[in-house]
């Protein structure tokens, strides 16, 4: 039987974003794509050693709403596409957030199932890209919220439930759906309800079925108050979320993707040809956003970091990531608090809390080294050193 070759991380300080200590000057081994041992002292003789020269080494961040096949500005989806330029384009976003220290994608709607592509090529080796958990297409109403833009539409109870098999049975890893509208196309209401009881119904019981969860793009407390007593799980925005309703997500172990970036990237959406009503809509409720995720960290509701445009866009001169965070961080989160919606906290909510979002022996050695501390100063993730992925460097800078 042959010897499992093991290498090192040298000369580092290690982040636990669990409980926020600095393991100082200690040496990582890894083993088979996995943490073996973070010790104090290094074996002489080694091979395979990388001098990280007192960084700081943390696990590989994890962004929870992304959607690497998205055009902009979004009315320029072509639902007829070829489906191999849709799955460039993604790869390419998909690589970009991964050099930024990304090693970890939830998609939450991808034309042509781009995601769902992507994640098994990743996992056969033909191509660096995140780790990825799909959605492969989301699901609206004929009118709803993302209703020709090459989503999946259903009406009624038994379409929706179909409509969730068949992304499934796809492959799909959790199911997304829309009960509110947005902020991109003009003329779409963030507080009308947009599916019924029986069509939250038919998803839920179509995701159960597979042992997963369902996801939605949510606007106001109504309709999240609908979801939640209908079975989902996890609310993308929650633009206007009163205390109330914050406190029964909570209570229900429901969690809240944020995106506060996308009410507050104004020269970014100019840069990417969005319309000026859209921008002046996303400037109209940049406020109210804010006041509802404060809202959401005072009833103690898990939250997850995610950026709705590319994660590794520069938003400001930061990864759209890590601009979430320190927004996350100025809206009443600890800095722990706001590493974590990009670690520890999406690694629960996807059932692999043993596997990835630590640094930790016996964790994927999916790894991120940078040159100061990000419990001092968040911003220290947006210059990335080194990305391990299972072990291997996907990126060196040293």
């Amino acid at each position: 039987m042959a010897t499992s070759q093991a290498s090192w991380l040298a000369n580092a300080n290690v982040v636990d974003v669990e409980e926020g200590r600095l393991l100082v000057d200690r040496n990582v081994e890894i083993v088979d794509g996995a943490i073996r041992a973070i010790s104090s002292t290094l074996p002489p003789g080694q091979s395979g050693v990388i001098d990280v020269g007192g960084r700081f080494v943390l696990p590989g961040l994890i962004s929870c709403h992304t959607h690497l096949s998205i055009v902009f500005p979004m009315s320029a989806t072509d639902p007829t596409e070829n489906p191999a330029a849709t799955v460039l384009r993604a790869a390419k976003r998909a690589r970009d957030a991964l050099g930024a220290g990304i090693t970890t994608l939830r998609c939450v709607h991808e034309q042509h199932r781009a995601d769902l592509w992507l994640r098994d090529a990743q996992r056969r080796g033909w191509a660096d890209v995140p780790r990825i958990f799909g959605a492969g297409q989301a699901i609206t109403t004929p009118k709803g919220h993302g209703a020709g833009a090459a989503w999946a539409e259903a009406e009624g109870e038994e379409e929706f439930y179909r409509a969730a098999i068949e992304e499934l049975e796809a492959g799909a890893d959790h199911v997304k759906v829309a009960i509110n509208g947005g902020l991109a196309r003009e003329g779409e209401d963030i507080s009308g309800s947009e599916m019924t009881d029986e069509e939250l119904n038919g998803t839920v019981r179509a995701a159960r079925e597979h042992g997963t969860y369902v996801v939605a793009h949510s606007g106001a407390s109504t309709a999240i108050r609908q979801a939640l007593a209908r079975g989902v799980r996890c609310f993308e925005h929650a633009y206007e979320l009163d205390p109330g309703t914050a406190s029964l997500l909570a209570g229900q172990g429901a969690y809240i993707t944020p995106t506060l970036v996308v009410t507050r990237c104004e020269q970014w959406m100019r840069a990417n040809g969005f319309a000026e009503a859209s921008i002046a809509t996303a400037r109209r409720v940049a406020d109210g956003h804010l006041e509802s995720i404060r809202h959401a960290i005072a009833a103690g509701v898990p939250l997850l970091c995610g950026t709705d445009l590319p994660p590794a866009d520069d938003v400001g001169g930061l990864p759209a990531t890590v601009v979430e965070m320190t927004l996350l961080e100025g809206a009443g989160l600890s800095r722990l608090g706001a590493l974590q919606t990009a670690t520890t906290n999406p690694a629960r909510l996807m059932g692999v809390e043993g596997e990835i979002g630590q640094a930790r022996p016996g964790f994927r050695a999916d790894l991120v080294v940078v040159d100061d501390n990000p419990l001092d100063d968040l911003a220290a993730l947006g210059s990335v050193r080194l990305v391990l992925q299972g072990g291997r460097p996907v990126k060196q800078a040293l």
